[in-house]
């Protein structure tokens, strides 16, 4: 029996709905007072929700992409370098070889990239760089048996996992740990790094355990996919291979596989903040090509690391200059989607600072924590973390804004603000992995040709396992930390 067609809202029509909904909630708010910071042994400010402009609202997706240029000329120009390589052949033969090499241990895949994304996730906050591999891995997945949530599974679940468990991320643990120091509390980084390695260990390893379940049983019966039948068309589409067609891997595709990954290689040791280990190796000499080291670089940088790549595998391939512009051009075309979602997406992220919202939110929460047990104010910041971070997605905008507060709220009242570094660490990347609002999630299922109701589907059980994991966790440590 044929599975009923499913119809959904699309990306586009959630994340314009959000928006709507935060302009409504801004009028009906308006005029409210809060106090958006605790200064420690000063005056405390007081301002206002501001009710959203009808032209706030208009211009909240050009003020997304304003807000989001860099990350979205970065995705433009690595959609015509992926299309360049593609057009080469060389991903094509270089997957079917893996393939063949691992037939009947395809399921080895799955643990290796998970650790690989999730230490990135851990160390630097790999998020975003992680939208080039999408593709690559759902071919990957596809031609070993399995269909693309697996792939996305792998990447989005794996580098989440060591977000959640952040060590030293400066994205999260550092700039977090900087706004402690706003308000005179000075943060204990092997309180931070432990209770993280903890978060790490325990999300990642559920997580590969999670996605190897629903890889082996995708891979036994094709019919137990969540993917509706429209999804699995656009899988078939876009990122099957014909099994019989005999593919050669030729010097020239492994050449521009060496590249290729040389390219990725580069890219992850430029965007590790080597200055913040005390690293200064690559101080100096590295900034030859864009001006700034590696440590340094960020998605401006890389852009150009990309389109200077593309020529470089164009030229090696052999193109001509013709069809290296028409291909670029067309790989462009076909990511577009993804640059127009993270723009709708970091829209609302822009309306919720102009109206305020945010810091009131903020500010009513912590001021209900005060006075709670240990295990209730754990319980209540994680959540409100929760839902913070589905209104500010950006791990380090939402650290600047609330550790002063929420950090010295539990030093006044004799809990460990480094806990609570490390449940706003854990509580960002728990709905980071959901969160409409994340260009992130919205970017990586419109390259992968899923719907946000199958993603929503197969997220429901490890979100509610994950947040009781690392609830459980953070309660222990704030008992055995606090004074």
């Amino acid at each position: 029996m044929k599975k009923k067609e499913k119809k959904s809202l699309s990306s586009f029509s959630i994340l314009f709905l959000i928006i709507i909904v935060l302009t409504i909630v801004s009028w009906l708010l308006s005029g409210q007072q809060f106090s958006p910071t605790i200064p420690a042994g000063g005056t405390t400010a007081v301002d206002q929700v501001v009710g959203a402009k009808i032209s706030d609202l208009v211009m909240s997706p050009f003020n997304g992409f304003r807000d989001a240029i860099d990350i979205c000329v970065f995705i433009l120009v690595l959609g015509g370098f992926l299309n360049i390589v593609t057009q080469t052949g060389a991903l094509k033969s270089g997957i079917h070889s893996v393939v063949k090499k691992l037939k009947g241990n395809e399921l080895i895949i799955i643990p290796i990239l998970m650790i690989l994304f999730s230490i990135g996730g851990s160390t630097y906050g790999m998020a975003e760089e992680t939208l080039p591999f999408y593709a690559l891995i759902i071919v990957t997945m596809v031609a070993s048996g399995f269909d693309s949530l697996v792939a996305v599974g792998i990447v989005l679940l794996g580098s989440g996992s060591g977000v959640i468990g952040s060590t030293v991320n400066p994205f999260a643990t550092g700039v977090a740990m900087d706004a402690l120091k706003s308000v005179n509390v000075q943060p204990n980084t092997g309180i931070i790094l432990i209770v993280g390695l903890i978060l790490w260990l325990t999300t990642t390893a559920f997580s590969i355990f999670y996605v190897m379940k629903y890889a082996k049983k995708v891979k036994l019966d094709k019919g137990s996919t969540l993917l509706s039948l429209q999804e699995q068309e656009e899988m078939e589409k876009h990122f099957s291979q014909d099994e019989d067609e005999t593919t050669l891997f030729s010097k020239k595709h492994k050449m521009i596989l060496s590249i290729f990954a040389f390219c990725f290689l580069v890219m992850v040791t430029s965007l590790i903040p080597w200055g913040s280990f005390n690293v200064h190796f690559f101080d100096g000499w590295t900034a030859f090509l864009t001006g700034n080291s590696f440590g340094d670089w960020y998605f401006g940088d890389l852009a150009m690391w990309f389109f200077l790549m593309s020529l470089i595998v164009a030229v090696v391939y052999g193109f001509s200059e013709k069809e290296t512009i028409s291909i670029f051009i067309d790989g462009v075309k076909d990511i577009l989607s993804v640059v127009l979602i993270i723009v709708v997406a970091r829209g609302a992220s822009v309306l919720m600072a102009t109206t305020h919202l945010d810091l009131f939110i903020l500010d009513k929460s912590a001021t209900a924590l005060q006075g709670l047990s240990p295990v209730l104010f754990v319980i209540g910041a994680y959540a409100l973390y929760l839902f913070l971070s589905f209104l500010i997605p950006s791990t380090s905008g939402l650290a600047y804004v609330s550790i002063p507060v929420m950090g010295g709220l539990a030093h006044n009242i004799g809990l460990s603000p480094d806990v609570m570094v490390m449940i706003f660490v854990a509580g960002c990347g728990l709905i980071n992995l959901i969160t409409p609002t994340s260009g992130v999630v919205m970017g990586g299922l419109e390259i992968s040709k899923i719907e946000y109701a199958t993603w929503i589907k197969f997220m429901v059980k490890p979100i509610i396992a994950i947040g009781a994991m690392n609830l459980l966790v953070l309660i222990i440590s704030m008992l055995l930390l606090s004074s």
